[in-house]
């Protein structure tokens, strides 16, 4: 049995947590530089503010609603999200991270347990202990489970933020209300062939006979069909992307105590997610790392940490996200500790072709061409033909944040002050 726990207008939620005055007020969340718009509250979404708008565009828009305007704050975003993953984790060992705001759970020797009240339960957890609001959608298969926490969102009251698709009858019903374009991991070219066919609902998907999906939309589509009939075919652990975050995690063979292993796992992550970037031509414009021990080892130092690094602009290439992913490793490290797992997350995702850059920016336009032959080597030849050395980078200019909240769980002195 699978869950996916996703957190609600999760940036939103951060800034709220510590400012409980925007409560059920329009919040938005604008990228580096204050660029545009990254995240909206619920409130913002139904005064019609798109994502992606420019924010010097929208400034009077912002003005005339009394839209709350923050810069991202990656490294509060990134703590927050370390503590509701800690949480979630204490339900199973089995945790995928998914991205900065979402995780798959796997719950497997849990037939006697009411997973609908163990929902309820973790939903309750999260908020009390960090006060961020989250949906459970739990199923039988990943890609259910995704389509279940949709509804349990979109029907918060009627389902109190959690639903099971425990039955074939709401497993129908749950296909026919799901468009195809909404449908994990059906992308936009994908939507399209299907829409012209005729194919709208994930219903309708799943009725397409197999060697058709095969053909056209490889093993990939085919695990995906499974998955939807129910029968589970995509595991945790895998490289996932979302139009926010690209994580990469693993669960190591065998306990690393030695900083050069980790480094060359992060290192790994890291190209593998960077790779996942270009081929969705996205670049990052934060990232976060993290490493843990095993928790439940009784026997074992329990350990885990993490932390989030503005990138100086937004990038794809292996050479930048990797100086900053081992500075960030080097930060958490220490010793004398058995690690189990550790994972990179890229943030802060904006279209290649609407990058910007700034005047004090090096040039790594230059890279362009060299990360296309590596991943056309790689595609070839299989990944890992081609490595990265570490190398230092030092920041030489600072972005432009004028509604910077305080970084209240990572900077002691930004922490709240009771008077």
């Amino acid at each position: 049995m699978f869950a996916l726990i996703d957190c609600n207008n999760f940036y939103a939620s951060c800034e709220r947590v510590f400012q409980p005055q925007h409560e059920g007020k329009a919040v938005v969340i604008l990228s580096n530089n204050d660029g545009c718009v990254i995240a909206r509250s619920n409130e913002a979404k139904a005064l019609g503010i798109p994502m992606g708008a420019p924010a010097f565009k929208f400034r009077n828009e912002f003005k005339k609603h009394n839209i709350k305007v923050f810069s991202s704050n990656y490294p509060l975003y990134g703590d927050m999200s370390l503590r509701v993953m800690k949480i979630l984790e204490t339900y199973t060992p089995n945790v995928e991270i998914y991205s900065i705001d979402e995780a798959f759970l796997k719950f497997e020797g849990f037939n006697y347990f009411d997973l609908s009240t163990m929902g309820l339960k973790m939903r309750k957890q999260v908020k009390r202990w960090t006060g961020i609001p989250v949906s459970v959608g739990l199923s039988h298969s990943k890609a259910l489970a995704k389509i279940a926490n949709k509804i349990a969102k979109k029907f918060d009251k009627k389902t109190q933020g959690v639903y099971f698709i425990d039955s074939e009858e709401k497993r129908m019903k749950a296909l026919k209300w799901t468009p195809i374009e909404d449908v994990w991991g059906v992308g936009r070219q994908h939507t399209k062939r299907l829409q012209a066919m005729g194919v709208t609902t994930a219903m309708d998907f799943v009725n397409l006979p197999d060697q058709w999906v095969k053909k056209k939309m490889s093993i990939l589509g085919l695990r995906l069909k499974r998955d939807l009939e129910g029968i589970p075919s995509i595991q945790l652990e895998e490289v996932t992307s979302t139009n926010k975050s690209i994580a990469v995690t693993r669960s190591f063979k065998n306990l690393l105590t030695i900083f050069n292993n980790l480094e060359e796992r992060i290192t790994t992550y890291t190209l593998l997610g960077a790779e996942k970037l270009r081929k969705q031509k996205s670049c990052a414009t934060a990232l976060h790392v993290f490493i843990s021990s095993n928790p439940f080892d009784p026997n074992a130092a329990e350990y885990r940490n993490g932390c989030t690094l503005t990138l100086p602009h937004a990038t794809d290439s292996n050479f930048v996200l990797n100086r900053y992913a081992l500075m960030g490793l080097k930060s958490i490290f220490k010793p004398r500790i058995e690690y189990k797992k550790a994972g990179v997350i890229l943030l802060g995702l904006t279209p290649s072709s609407s990058r910007q850059i700034t005047l004090f920016e090096q040039n790594t336009l230059k890279h362009k061409v060299l990360m296309q032959t590596l991943d056309k080597i790689h595609r070839r030849y299989g990944p890992h033909r081609m490595k990265l050395a570490n190398q230092d980078l030092k920041q030489t200019w600072k972005m432009k944040r004028e509604h910077i909240s305080n970084r209240f769980t990572t900077e002691i002195n930004e922490i709240i002050r009771v008077k």
